[in-house]
Parts: structure tokens; C-alpha cells; sequence
């Protein structure tokens, strides 16, 4: 199933992310002493790389930060199959995009059973396909409203109550009959029936209590560790002697943390089952969250909460992403893009690209007169400001030629 070129590429981006010479690079240098240089390798932004998942945590915390409905309460609902369909899921990677929307029948189903009207909810779909320790087990994390809109009379309806044995069941009935739908063959039918008669409770759903943030200014951090997170991340490897990778989890059987050592390719195998078909998209908006309504319906649960008097307490925290520089001071404290020699901030000097070659030169473009518009500028400030007229201010990206006499055609 995995021996595509399309595997074997990411595979090959993911062991090169970080290195210059394969990925491209962006090189920084003082214009102020001209002293000091520093090189950025660009990332490969891969989804198999352990190293460009925290960026992407980041991202999609802040996409999700813009996401969310003022005045409306959230709930953390993970929904999971038995192990018994893991394998079925495993061969027919078709039947992932199926799971995620029969969710949307089954929760709606769930919150108009419990409200007792017909209701129409949010959520943010979330595919994920690993366990703690890097095996294949595919479940979904859902961030759903806590109620929903009724459209007949434009009135939003909040659920204090949800009885939890209900969803276990109608999560049971979605899920096998879109199996049956989807996969119909004798094999399926019989497995159909081998769950209802095994699991007569339904299968387990399990909606988050307790340290749950209740409010949206920090739901979406809270929800990036569970929903976003590689299938084994940098900090969980303990070590790697070039034959062997070993790793802990915390075991959801034990609760104890375990330690397991398997060799390289193994490894990367477990990696790889992760990825999803190319161009599959892993977070979806549904209901009152879907992306193309969302403007029209958030206007519509604003005025629905206000005649029920709801209060709206803040507003929702919208958290930017970070970049690369914000990233590094994060983590050790210090400015990349500050010189050591002058403190002065560096500024970009020079582009390349594996594919393209030089994307950007700044020697270059000094070549070719970038900066005499400011030179001549500061001449016409000085000139007006001696003949008493008022003075122009160079602009501040001015940077000191002196120092660089061949880009004056200088010999240097």
C-alpha cells in the first residue's frame, strides 16, 4: 500500500529537513558592520517530519482560535472504533473520508434526540490514526458545540444534559452501517454483526470532563496536544544507535509510561502509516462551523443567544501563529536576527533554492541602485534644511554603504 513514490518523498524531505543543501536556504547578514552572517534552512514541511509538526501545531491553533462562535460553549468529543475494525480500516484507507461525515449524521442524531427538536450543530472534525505508542488506530476527535441552532424558529438551543450511553449507541449504528454501505461484501456483513453482538453497549465515546477549558480563549491550546500531535514526537525518542529507535508512551491499559525498542525501518514504518492520502484533508468544518457559512450563521447564533439573554463574557483570544524567530527565542532565549557583534538586527542577504538556484540577492540588487533613492533623498534633506525649508527623513531601511565600497564600484 506504501511503496509509492509518493511515500518514498516524504520520506526523503523529512531526512533532509534542516540541511541547507538539500532544502534551500536563507542567509542573514549585519548591514550595519557587515560582520556577521547567519543561515536559515528552510523546513520541509512535511507531514511524516517530527521537526516541522510543532510549526504546524502552531498553525492550526490559530486557524481554530478564528473558528470558534462567541457566547457558545464547546465540548471535546473523541470517538473511537473497536480494535476488531482496525485492520478493515487499515486496508480500505477509502473509508476515512466516509468515517469523518457519518459523524455529523450521528452527533445531530444525538443532540436532536437529547433536545427533543431538530437540531444543527458545529464541528471541527479531526482524523487522527495513532495511538501513545505509534500503532494504527484510527479515531476522531471532535470539537462540537454543546447544542445547536434550531432553524425552524433561528433560536440556538443549549444542552446542560447529553445522555452519554445514547451517543455509545448511535455512534455504534452510524459507523457499521456506513460500513455496510461502503464495503458491501459478505465479509463486512458478518464483522457487522459480530460487533453489535460483542459490544451490546455500543462503542466507546468518550467526551472529555474535568480539566476541559469550558470557554474558547484557551480550548484550541488545550486541544493541539491531542488532536495535531505526530504519532511519536522529538521528546518521546530516548535513543537512536543507528540501527535502533527507542521510545516511551504512556500505556492507556497500564497508565504506567513503557519503553519499546524496534529497529530503524520498523520505525519508520510506523511513521508512515500515518500519512494520509495526498491532498486528504485531516481537519473538516461541519454545521454551524463550516467554513463557507460560517459569517452567515455566526450573526444568526448572535442574535439567537441574545434573546435568551446569554451573557457573552470577552471576546474570542484570536492566537497568531509563530514564526521562526518567534520560535528560537521561545526556546533559548535569545534574538537570531541580532547581531552578536553590534546588536544591530540582520537582515536578509541571500536566497537559494535547491530548485531554482538564487531566488534573492542583495549584493545584486545593491548593483543595481536599490538604495540611491535614499541617498539621494537625505542629499534633498540636507539641502532643504540649509536653505531653511523643511527637511525630508531618510528612510530608515538606509543602509551603510561606507562599509561596502565595491557596491560603489570600489575596488574594496
Amino acid at each position: 500500500m506504501y511503496d509509492k513514490p509518493y511515500y518514498d518523498n516524504l520520506v526523503e524531505r523529512m531526512l533532509d529537513c534542516g540541511n541547507p543543501e538539500k532544502m534551500g536556504y536563507i542567509e542573514y547578514r549585519c548591514m550595519h558592520c557587515g560582520q556577521e552572517t547567519r543561515v536559515v534552512s528552510m523546513s520541509c514541511k512535511c507531514s511524516l517530519c517530527l521537526r516541522c509538526g510543532k510549526v504546524y501545531v502552531d498553525e492550526w491553533v490559530s486557524q481554530i482560535s478564528r473558528m470558534l462562535h462567541e457566547g457558545v460553549i464547546y465540548r471535546h468529543i473523541v470517538l473511537t472504533i473497536p480494535e476488531v475494525l482496525r485492520k478493515t480500516f487499515y486496508n480500505h484507507p477509502e473509508l476515512l473520508g466516509p468515517f469523518m461525515r457519518c459523524v455529523i449524521k450521528c452527533l445531530d442524531d444525538f443532540y436532536s434526540c437529547a433536545s427533543r427538536k431538530k437540531l444543527k450543530g458545529g464541528y471541527i472534525v479531526v482524523l487522527q490514526t495513532h495511538g501513545r505508542n505509534g500503532h494504527y488506530n484510527p479515531h476522531l476527535h471532535i470539537i462540537a458545540t454543546s447544542g445547536g441552532l434550531d432553524e425552524d424558529s433561528q433560536k440556538w438551543v443549549h444542552l446542560n444534559y447529553l445522555p452519554y450511553p445514547l451517543l455509545h449507541k448511535k455512534w455504534q449504528w452510524y459507523l457499521l452501517e456506513m460500513l455496510r454501505e461502503q464495503l458491501d461484501t459478505d465479509e463486512i456483513d458478518k464483522l457487522v454483526d459480530y460487533c453489535y453482538k460483542h459490544y451490546p453497549k455500543g462503542f466507546v465515546a468518550n467526551v472529555q470532563t474535568g480539566d476541559v477549558p469550558t470557554r474558547y480563549k484557551s480550548l484550541a491550546k488545550y486541544l493541539a496536544k491531542y488532536v495535531v500531535s505526530p504519532p511519536i514526537s522529538v521528546r518521546r525518542i530516548d535513543a537512536y544507535d543507528g540501527q535502533s529507535v527507542t521510545y516511551h508512551y504512556r500505556s492507556h491499559k497500564t497508565e504506567k509510561v513503557e519503553k519499546e525498542t524496534v529497529d530503524v525501518y520498523t520505525f519508520i514504518g510506523r511513521m508512515i502509516q500515518h500519512v494520509l492520502p495526498k491532498g486528504f484533508q485531516r481537519i473538516r468544518y461541519y454545521g454551524v462551523q463550516a467554513t463557507k457559512t460560517f459569517e452567515k450563521v455566526k450573526g444568526i447564533i448572535r442574535e439567537a443567544l441574545a434573546k435568551i439573554k446569554r451573557a457573552v463574557h470577552g471576546t474570542i483570544q484570536i492566537i497568531a501563529p509563530k514564526n521562526y524567530r518567534e520560535r528560537y527565542q521561545e526556546s533559548t532565549g535569545k534574538d537570531p536576527f541580532i547581531c552578536p557583534r553590534c546588536g544591530q538586527q540582520m537582515g536578509i542577504w541571500l536566497i537559494w533554492h535547491p530548485k531554482y538556484g538564487i531566488v534573492y540577492d542583495e549584493l545584486e540588487e545593491m548593483k543595481k541602485g536599490k538604495y540611491e533613492k535614499y541617498e539621494t533623498k537625505a542629499k534633498d534633506a540636507t539641502a532643504n534644511t540649509n536653505s531653511g525649508g523643511g527637511a525630508i527623513r531618510p528612510s530608515p531601511k538606509r543602509v551603510q554603504l561606507p562599509l561596502f565600497g565595491v557596491w560603489n564600484g570600489a575596488s574594496g
